[in-house]
């Protein structure tokens, strides 16, 4: 891989090209996140991540729509993904989804929708954010989730130009592989929960043959997850002693290097903020290199299955749960 900066893009078989440095909204909302996107924007990140179930594209579409009048970036400087929700997972409802959020976000196109997760939940539902805490329980899950159909309706928004580009979040290999055997347009990125140990590497193997980029979520480890989500492993990757170790020999703090490591694996990264000090310090991750031993050092602390924090137990009944167990 070349040479890592702030302005590396990676590049699908498909013909995208993203950043590979952005900013993860999740949890974001009103004022905080648009101090927080100015800060951004201000330090160099081109990269916005967010989604409909988060109920902050309006906050971003007003931060985008100021910079983009002001003249200060262009629409071709900035990259924009947002995911398709669960309760829109029906071919006749994706477009009506996508409208809604370039609404919000005040934009014609976005540059990559993602299907947020390969579940399906019933039209009329809807996960509820309220402060710390994610109410999953009860949902009414559509057991007919058909990612086939559901895939040839995503083309079609590429088709009408209301996307640059389309892919996955949350789909195991199996699901992946059912979707590129019937693609007439092949996913551009996929978008998962990655970091120190639960690095995907099964999906970074299918994704790196079929030229598949990559996004990670939960970089850092997510020690912030709300409630109702977290039900997986309670390990924090900033305490690990190798990390500690890298991170003094670097004179860097541990976060750092976190990040790095996955960026030096050919994988895009949206670490979340809303603290300005922190998002400048998540930026400067490009003056610095890991060497080969401390990458392997690092590749070699994942737990796989183990490590994964991310479970969604609402959605373990539907037949495409992704993950084991």
């Amino acid at each position: 891989m070349a040479k890592l900066t702030a302005t590396s893009v990676l590049k699908s078989a498909s013909g995208m090209e993203m950043p590979i440095f952005g900013l993860g909204t999740w949890q974001s909302v009103d004022a905080e996140l648009e101090r927080a996107l100015h800060t951004a924007l201000e330090v160099g990140y081109r990269l916005i991540d967010t989604a409909f179930v988060y109920n902050n594209e309006e906050a971003i579409g007003r931060v985008l729509s100021e910079w983009l009048r002001s003249g200060k970036i262009s629409r071709q400087d900035i990259f924009i993904t947002t995911k398709l929700p669960m309760q829109g997972n029906s071919p006749k409802l994706v477009r009506e989804y996508l409208q809604k959020q370039l609404k919000a976000l005040q934009l014609k196109y976005v540059d990559l929708y993602l299907i947020h997760h390969p579940a399906g939940i019933n039209a009329d539902e809807v996960i509820k954010h309220e402060g710390n805490t994610v109410d999953n329980t009860g949902l009414k899950l559509d057991m007919t989730t058909d990612h086939v159909a559901l895939w040839k309706e995503m083309e079609k928004q590429v088709d009408d130009g209301l996307t640059k580009a389309i892919g996955l979040s949350n789909f195991n290999v199996k699901q992946i592989e059912r979707i590129l055997k019937v693609a007439r347009i092949p996913p551009a990125n996929l978008q998962i929960e990655l970091y120190l140990y639960n690095q995907g590497k099964a999906e970074q193997e299918l994704c790196r043959q079929k030229g598949i980029t990559m996004t990670s979520y939960s970089t850092l480890g997510s020690r912030s997850v709300p409630n109702g989500l977290l039900s997986g492993a309670n390990l924090n990757p900033l305490q690990d002693p190798v990390v500690c170790r890298i991170a003094k020999s670097h004179n860097k703090s541990t976060g750092q290097v976190l990040l790095r490591h996955v960026l030096q694996l050919g994988i895009a990264i949206i670490p979340k903020s809303s603290n300005p000090i922190r998002i400048r310090e998540n930026f400067q991750v490009f003056d610095f290199e890991l060497s080969a031993t401390e990458m392997e050092e690092l590749n070699n602390l994942d737990k796989g299955e183990e490590g994964r924090r991310f479970h969604l137990e609402a959605l373990k009944p539907h037949p495409e749960y992704p993950y084991p167990g």
